[in-house]
């Protein structure tokens, strides 16, 4: 199953802690990722697909649903780029 569409911008979100849109993906953390808190780490949605990344220097998928091999290799690389942006939203937020 593809899940494609086109690119919008960055935005706070209710019941979300952080929102980045790219292509059609939501790329999220909750407000509440856990006790004790998971390592710093991004989701990411288009409908029903979902996928996980853990930051770090190399960005590393933790898990996905419904998305291909080409979709997922575009979202880490997009995750990588992104990171530190991602990581920052991370520890203003989570303190």
């Amino acid at each position: 199953m593809l899940c494609y569409t086109e690119v919008t911008i960055i935005e706070k979100d209710f019941g979300n802690a952080y929102n980045y849109r790219y292509k059609g993906y939501r790329f999220f953390f909750f407000s509440n990722e856990g006790l004790p808190l998971e390592p710093p780490h991004i989701h990411v949605r288009k409908g029903e697909c979902v996928a996980k990344y853990w930051l770090g220097l190399e960005v590393k998928l933790a898990g996905s649903w419904g998305m291909n091999a080409v979709e997922l290799n575009e979202l880490r690389r997009v995750t990588q780029e992104k990171r530190d942006e991602f990581e920052r939203a991370w520890h203003e937020y989570f303190g």
